[in-house]
């Protein structure tokens, strides 16, 4: 039996490797996605105050802050048990719809668009972003344009753009001006043309994936995600619902409080990111989370430009739509309803009120927050003692919610074109591929210095090195 090790799996967030094995005829066996780094982030937080959680928890994750950020004030709101004012309410969500277009953009124009552009088994030294900006400039400019738009709302609503503090228990730091929420509209314009430009120019490109969305992750599943009672997408707000592979309803409205009554954690020898699984149905219970189990869960969007694409998304593609090469289109899509839902908030007067914080102590032990993130349902889980220090802590990340899919996704590919016993680096860049569909953000607060080589064995069982690629 021999066995191929890709180390490290390339533009995702954070450090993975994926083992592919294959029999004496050259035909993969099996295949597993290996993530080799420890957050340890409950550990850390025991014995801190509980209400320093949202500025010590947005250190896990460099790219999404305000998603950690948000989720921990909601377990701390919920541990004072206040409601926030509601201005708070609309500027949490306005951060976090900012939040979601510079995440997905990130992971559109910089991660992924190398291999949906250029293709799969294009060279590698130019299948990158620099070689998106050589060969697509216009492209690569509406990226960087997109992404930067997102950061300046956080940047002008928070002070910073990275691990801000402006989040706490009980709402936010500081109202919205006057100056600031025209300075944001004005821009949304602009935002929402490159939007509609990108969506429009991927979806002319699709013809050229149409082989392969039935073999990229494609397999029916549960997915899950925030509703409101209408059965409308929510980021911020909303309950639990999951929904089966034949469009059933499997549970609906499952408050933050009861998620330990629907999900549950295993842990695995291969990884070390915990498994979550649906726990009425025990292991393995998979269910997918993100922007295409989000566009499956939700009866609509609730927005016109987002609804339109989304009936025409459903038109192409079924409902639910289970190919995971259909995370990047439902990720534009949620990049058009965010800057629609901003402009929503911002046409609220009550959004530029000043009462924009409660205060209280600790009036219950026990706290959860439950939020959307950009690659789904965060949940944030505390335990106090009466003076308010973090006794127990459980994040349940989204990344970890997908861990399952990601894995059946990886072996499916891999089975379908790694062949033989010769070692082609397109065929292994699907495998990766694959996960990039997902956005992984299995530790964005982690940083390498210099150049990261990327090296492929395939070695024989009795150790023999049959093959090798460096780059």
């Amino acid at each position: 039996m021999n066995r191929i090790t890709i180390d490290p799996v390339t533009r995702i967030e954070g450090h993975a490797k994926i083992t592919i094995t294959l029999d004496d005829a050259g035909k993969v066996e099996n295949a597993e996605l290996h993530v080799t780094q420890v957050r340890g982030f409950e550990k850390l937080t025991e014995g801190r105050p509980y209400y320093e959680m949202p500025g010590i928890t947005a250190r896990i994750c460099g790219i999404c802050p305000i998603s950690h950020s948000l989720a921990s004030a909601k377990a701390c709101d919920a541990i004072m048990a206040v409601r926030i004012p509601p201005a708070a309410q609309r500027l949490r969500e306005l951060i976090h719809c900012a939040q979601f277009v510079q995440s997905h953009a990130l992971s559109f124009f910089y991660l992924s668009s190398p291999d949906l552009i250029m293709g799969m088994d294009s060279f590698p030294p130019t299948r990158n972003v620099l070689g998106i900006i050589q060969s697509h400039p216009e492209l690569a400019r509406d990226g960087i344009e997109l992404r930067k738009f997102g950061l300046q709302v956080i940047e002008t609503l928070a002070q910073e753009r990275v691990h801000s503090a402006w989040i706490v228990p009980g709402g936010v730091k500081t109202e919205l001006t006057e100056q600031s929420h025209d300075r944001i509209f004005a821009e949304l314009p602009k935002a929402k043309e490159i939007a509609e430009r990108t969506l429009s120019f991927y979806k002319s490109a699709m013809d050229t994936w149409k082989d392969d969305m039935p073999k990229f992750g494609c397999f029916p599943s549960m997915y899950a995600g925030l509703v409101n009672n209408k059965g409308i997408l929510q980021f911020y707000e909303g309950q639990l619902r999951f929904r089966g592979a034949k469009d059933d309803i499997i549970a609906d409205q499952i408050g933050a409080e009861d998620y330990a009554e629907w999900i549950s954690e295993a842990t695995l020898k291969n990884s070390y990111l915990k498994a979550p699984f649906f726990k009425p149905q025990g292991l393995p219970g998979m269910y997918r989370v993100g922007p295409l189990a989000r566009l499956n869960v939700a009866d609509r969007c609730g927005t016109a430009r987002a609804d339109h694409e989304l009936e025409d998304f459903r038109a192409r593609f079924g409902k639910p739509a289970h190919s995971s090469f259909l995370y990047h289109h439902a990720r534009l899509i949620e990049v058009i309803y965010a800057l629609e839902r901003m402009e929503q908030l911002l046409n609220d007067p009550k959004i530029l009120d000043e009462h924009v914080r409660a205060t209280a102590g600790v009036n219950a032990l026990e706290g959860v927050g439950m939020i959307e993130a950009p690659r789904g349902v965060l949940i944030h889980h505390y335990k106090v003692n009466p003076e308010g220090a973090i006794t127990w802590a459980n994040l349940i990340v989204a990344t970890g919610h997908n861990n399952q899919a990601m894995n059946q996704s990886v072996k499916q590919v891999a089975q379908e074109y790694v062949k033989g016993t010769k070692i082609e680096e397109g065929m292994l860049n699907r495998v990766q591929a694959v996960v990039r569909a997902y956005d992984p953000c299995l530790s964005c607060s982690t940083h390498a210095a210099g150049e990261v080589a990327l090296r492929v064995r395939l070695v024989a069982k009795d150790g023999t090195l049959l093959h090798e690629v460096i780059r």
